[in-house]
């Protein structure tokens, strides 16, 4: 497998910094709590999907 190295270090910068903005402007805490309920809600289809 061959790493695109230079496609790697420039997506993993642009995520750096977009965190690095959304920690400063608090919409980063905003986004996590979107993720938590969305990963809880997807657990919850799961378990139930396990039960019947």
């Amino acid at each position: 497998m061959k790493v695109k190295w230079k496609k790697l270090v420039t997506m993993s910068l642009m995520w750096l910094a977009s965190e690095i903005v959304l920690n400063f402007s608090g919409l980063d805490n905003l986004a996590d709590y979107g993720e938590f309920i969305l990963s809880h809600h997807a657990s919850t289809v799961i378990n139930i999907a396990k039960i019947h």
